[in-house]
């Protein structure tokens, strides 16, 4: 399959069949870089149109990082085959609010891929670093029970070969060494209680690894709002960044957001369980019926995988300013979590 892998390979022709025009409908189109991510890039194109064509005014474009390091990450872990594949084989079906593709493709090297989707704007990105109250994360909850309920104990889990693929041993010989480098980078700006949560995790880190949880479905894997659109009056959100989608405990996904969220640890600890008590009613809306208690144990072991996720990342893709305090702060949130919720102790 031949298809540009990057907005200066776009042409106006080419754009406009995939949005289902004729090829001369669309004059040109300015690009703007848009996001945060380190991972991907994403671009939103503003689309100048022939006078009377009914089509979008503008669309998001998302390519392979131009970070080398990033780049073989992806490669590495399947993660552009993740997001490619959320939106060809998952989203259109799992009615969870995300961004409508008009156009996915990705290469044989698992690298070279291209996403066009709806430009969702006035919507804007979450702010990891200023974080969101738990008021204003209702929504994505209740987001997040949605696509939790898609696959509930589903067996068909176990044939999505783009989720299926197994890092273990991956993650087992990386961890340990990229943890290292974490402590490193961030012994002045984290406190040693917060880091030898790190050293906790290694220390148990096949246990963290094979533990099974108590139901297992569709998860986002990098729920936190920086991965979130919010409509202006905030009742609305959308998910976004499919590049970690898995399988697991949507309870671990609850964990992540309210964890890496909430800046405040005493605000957090006072919103772990309300969080978690409306995702299981809006698990019960959506015709679950979940089992509360083991499922609160899955919360609080979810509480560590901020943390891991943030050692895993921040070693992983290029390194940024911005990155550098984004990915202090995803662990350091989630680790006062952990602490409170004896997290550790119940591996």
């Amino acid at each position: 399959m031949s298809f540009p892998t990057a907005p200066e390979a776009i042409t106006p022709a080419w754009l406009a069949e995939k949005l289902g025009q004729a090829p001369d409908a669309l004059r040109g189109f300015a690009v703007g870089k848009v996001g945060t991510g380190q991972m991907c890039d994403s671009y939103r194109l503003t689309l100048d149109w022939e006078s009377g064509v009914d089509a979008p005014e503008s669309v998001i474009a998302k390519c392979p990082s131009h970070d080398e390091a990033s780049r073989n990450i992806a490669k590495l872990t399947g993660t552009y085959v993740k997001e490619v594949s959320w939106y060809r084989h998952l989203a259109a079906a799992s009615g969870v609010p995300a961004p409508t593709c008009y156009f996915e493709a990705i290469a044989d090297d698992d690298v070279e891929f291209l996403l066009i989707l709806s430009d969702l704007a006035p919507a804007t990105q979450g702010d990891q670093l200023a974080g969101r109250g738990l008021a204003g994360l209702v929504p994505c909850i209740e987001a997040a029970a949605k696509l939790h309920a898609y696959m509930w104990n589903d067996a068909r889990l176990a044939d999505m070969p783009y989720i299926a693929r197994d890092n273990g041993d991956l993650i087992r010989a990386m961890f340990p060494q990229l943890y290292l480098g974490f402590r490193e980078r961030y012994a002045r700006r984290l406190s040693p209680e917060i880091l030898e949560i790190g050293a906790g995790i290694v220390e148990r880190l096949d246990a963290y690894l094979t533990r099974e949880p108590a139901a297992r479905t569709l998860v986002h894997g990098d729920l936190r709002i920086d991965n979130i659109l919010f409509s202006s009056e905030g009742a609305r959100c959308w998910l976004v960044d499919w590049q970690t989608l898995g399988r697991g405990s949507g309870a671990n996904d609850l964990a992540y957001l309210i964890g890496t969220s909430i800046a405040d640890p005493f605000e957090r600890a006072a919103a772990d369980r309300p969080a978690f008590d409306h995702w299981i009613a809006a698990l019960s809306a959506e015709g679950i019926d979940p089992d509360a208690d083991a499922l609160w144990t899955d919360y609080r072991i979810g509480a560590l995988s901020g943390y891991f996720m943030a050692v895993f990342a921040s070693m992983s893709v290029e390194r940024t300013t911005r990155g550098d305090e984004m990915f202090a702060v995803m662990a350091e949130r989630p680790a006062r979590q952990a602490l409170a919720l004896g997290s550790l102790e119940l591996l």
